[in-house]
């Protein structure tokens, strides 16, 4: 005899079943349904600002660095056995253009150097100082083309190439290829010349400022050397190369002409020279 469910129980059934389908599927939905915007902003802003923190400080970091640069301003510098030759800002401890004496030798070393580009005028330091002190001159150009040599007496025994750079001493010189030895003497206080060859003149008011004057026609060129400041241990040379009628100028600053003399070489051999006079 079949028993029948009664319509009370059957109703029961369906709706618990109904209502276990309905929280399946909410529990589905849930699970595969992504996360409001909103609620990933947070996280989301937190790796932008951790990732520009980084590149601010690097970004940082490179201007320090560069400025590090920048303060430092390095030399740069030629050298050979016996003689070093510098170029440097007026900061480090070789001021505008400087030469070392490397080596302990009956040598002496040299720098030779060309001031803004124009070869009409060589200027010479000679070192004549020991083994590792330093002769130099502050006042050079904006662009300076040098050279490292040791000198025995007059006589080059060996030298470096040629470098150029540019310089950025506090106290640039201009380029001057218009003076000719008229103008020379009357911008100076004293002179000294050769016979109608060649002729040296300074005036030490404010600043030191030393001419060497071509006055002859011929294929010779003219020279002044002198000493600064008392000190016998460094010879200042001014080449003219340009010709008849033309002047070479140096700066010194405010350091006097101690001693000085005009000479006339024919290359590297003297043909004519004064005496050394004193001021």
């Amino acid at each position: 005899m079949e028993r029948t469910i009664p319509l009370r129980a059957l109703l029961s059934v369906t709706v618990t079943t109904a209502a276990a389908a309905v929280l399946t599927s909410a529990g589905a939905l849930a699970a595969t349904t992504p996360e409001p915007a909103l609620a990933r902003a947070p996280a989301t802003a937190g790796l932008v600002v951790a990732a520009a923190a980084p590149a601010a400080t690097g970004t940082a970091d490179a201007a320090n660095a560069a400025n590090s640069v920048n303060a430092a301003k390095p030399t740069t510098c030629l050298r050979i056995r016996g003689a070093a030759a510098c170029v440097g800002a007026d900061e480090s401890d070789r001021p505008g253009i400087s030469v070392e004496d490397t080596a302990p030798d009956r040598y002496h070393a040299v720098v030779e150097y060309y001031l803004n580009g124009y070869l009409g005028t060589k200027y010479v330091i000679h070192n004549l100082g020991h083994e590792g002190e330093i002769r130099s001159n502050r006042e050079i150009g904006a662009t300076v083309t040098f050279r490292a040599a040791v000198y025995k007496g007059n006589h080059r025994i060996k030298v470096s190439r040629w470098k150029t750079v540019r310089s950025d001493t506090e106290y640039p010189v201009k380029r001057d290829t218009d003076v000719t030895p008229s103008t020379a003497r009357a911008r100076s206080q004293i002179c000294t010349s050769t016979k109608s060859a060649a002729s040296t003149c300074f005036a030490d008011r404010k600043q030191t400022v030393v001419y060497a004057c071509d006055t002859s026609a011929d294929r010779r060129q003219a020279r002044a050397e002198y000493f600064l400041g008392g000190d016998p241990t460094a010879r200042f040379e001014i080449h003219q190369l340009a010709g008849v009628n033309t002047c070479g100028k140096a700066e010194h600053g405010d350091v006097r002409v101690s001693k000085y003399r005009a000479s006339v070489f024919d290359l590297g051999h003297r043909v004519a020279t004064r005496l050394y006079k004193y001021h």
